[in-house]
């Protein structure tokens, strides 16, 4: 029987696992990757490292399923909206520009003069993109700007090394096109108006495929490094979220997808492409699933937020695995509205709309709030972005929510998945298999190789959920006031926090 080989090149690490045909998971292996961070706001990672981390994990990965002799394709996810690039050579050119820098923020700027055709075309505002980040290396890197060839996403890299392709053959799928800027993403195609409007040339810029695509074999270097049998067939592969939304299962309108991170990502399905002009928040982008749409939107440091309060204010102890089952137990004893505190969530700044001065906070602290009531905010906080997404994306078809897939390390919090359902009134379901995103690529590169025949009905029965946790109506009655409320704060405070960052600047 043949089996499939999926490797998720994440912000954190890397993960690699080795799946049959029945979605079962037969070997994993995971590894840390390092984050560099040469100066304040420049968050960097060497593609190389990230490279060397996934011939690693898909060797172990092998070795532990004793299937290798059985692959019959592969397929890569990895981080969606950092950047980095290629030489003639297939070389980096530069270091991978993370998702998490803020260097580019002036060319954030200079993109949203644009931004109503950026957000038309491409489905996406100006934000930590690939658009500002491409100008940010032009602009003030350009010894280095002048030696890439093309411009490359990680997961993209390391599948090109894989099957030694040249720089002409560099690829980006269709699933990262609305991070880019410069797309006409209903089209899957490079926007001439957008490339003339910000002088960029299309020559540095990756041709286009489908996630099914096959974009070449496995070359007898990359059996070498990997294990990996030599001529076996590469799929394109997916950004990680839409990859590990696949693996959980989420594939029709209706659905949404709750990736409890170090960012928070909402994800729902929907059956049209409708870029979100009016309030910039919600991104609009292709499902692997041909003619499904995701509206989508993330928090920076939604879940880093909660690390932060484990380890700084209630110091309870970054090795103690039991660290945050105590935190909920001291949520859980709050009444709904954490006594009336709120938490504004852009812990990061805030990512959509794009107002990166924003920044993260409570309002409403008194000497008689305790841990308790702070760490409740900080999970109610999170759970009201959602519900102003699902609101925003009220208007697009197949967006009437029925359920919420639920992974990542918040998955295995049922207070705030019950916050979660009774905010937003809809099922919180956790997925069984967490290994969501190596599972959808997997699944990628099964029905790339024609081993299997429809993608959604098999993600379906690849995945498992445990039982939903329904939301409670009295519950979601009292969050609709907090609602108002909160949203009513989030917009208040933006020129509060402009004015701080332009202190900061000085």
């Amino acid at each position: 029987m043949p089996v499939f080989v999926g490797c998720d090149l994440g912000t954190m690490g890397t993960k690699a696992a080795v799946v049959d045909l029945e979605g079962r998971l037969l070997g994993d292996a995971f590894e840390e990757v390092p984050l560099h961070s040469p100066r304040p706001g420049w968050v960097e990672q060497d593609l190389e490292e990230i490279e060397a981390s996934a011939h690693r994990t898909i060797r172990a990965a092998l070795a532990a399923s004793g299937r290798a002799a059985d692959v019959a394709g592969v397929a890569f996810s990895g981080q969606m909206s950092g950047i980095g690039a290629v030489d003639e050579r297939y070389r980096p050119a530069v270091r991978f520009d993370s998702w998490l820098d803020t260097r580019c923020e002036p060319y954030i700027a200079a993109m949203n003069e644009h931004a109503v055709r950026v957000i038309e075309l491409s489905g996406c505002p100006p934000t930590y993109s690939h658009g500002p980040k491409i100008l940010w290396w032009r602009g003030e890197r350009p010894n280095d700007y002048r030696r890439v060839a093309r411009f490359v996403v990680p997961g993209a890299f390391v599948a090109g090394r894989l099957c030694d392709l040249t720089a002409q053959d560099a690829f980006i799928d269709r699933t990262y096109l609305h991070f880019s800027n410069l797309s006409d993403t209903r089209r899957a195609a490079w926007s001439p108006e957008l490339l003339d409007a910000f002088g960029v040339e299309e020559q540095v810029l990756p041709r286009i495929v489908d996630p099914l695509d096959v974009v070449g074999e496995v070359s007898r270097a990359g059996e070498a490094a990997t294990g990996l049998p030599a001529g076996t067939p590469v799929a394109a592969g997916a950004g990680d979220q839409t990859a590990a939304s696949l693996g959980a299962g989420v594939v029709d309108p209706g659905q949404a997808f709750d990736s409890a991170g170090t960012a928070s990502v909402f994800a729902m399905c929907v059956d049209s492409f409708t870029p979100d002009v009016t309030h910039r928040t919600l991104m609009a982008t292709h499902s692997v699933i041909p003619g499904v749409f995701i509206a989508l939107a993330f928090i920076n440091g939604g879940g880093l937020a909660l690390r932060w309060f484990r380890d700084q204010v209630a110091v309870e102890g970054a090795g103690d695995p039991d660290a945050y089952t105590r935190l909920d137990r001291l949520a859980e004893a709050v009444e709904p509205g954490s006594g009336g505190l709120l938490w504004l969530p852009h812990f990061q700044g805030r990512v959509l709309p794009p107002q990166p001065a924003v920044r993260g906070g409570w309002l409403g602290l008194t000497s008689g709030h305790r841990h308790g009531h702070l760490f409740r905010a900080i999970l109610e906080g999170i759970a009201y972005e959602y519900a102003a997404w699902a609101r925003l994306a009220g208007g697009q078809r197949g967006a009437d929510l029925h359920e919420a897939r639920v992974l990542g390390g918040g998955a295995r919090s049922r207070l705030w998945n019950q916050i979660k359902a009774d905010v937003l009134g809809i099922d919180w379901v956790p997925t069984v298999r967490q290994e969501c995103g190596v599972l959808g690529d997997a699944l990628i590169a099964a029905v790339a190789t024609g081993q299997v025949a429809d993608l959604a009905v098999t993600a379906k029965a690849w995945q498992q959920t445990a039982e939903p946790i329904r939301p409670d109506r009295e519950r979601h009655e009292q969050y609709r006031e907090l609602l108002a409320v909160h949203r009513e704060l989030g917009e208040g405070v933006v020129g509060v926090f402009e004015h701080l960052g332009r202190m900061r600047a000085r």
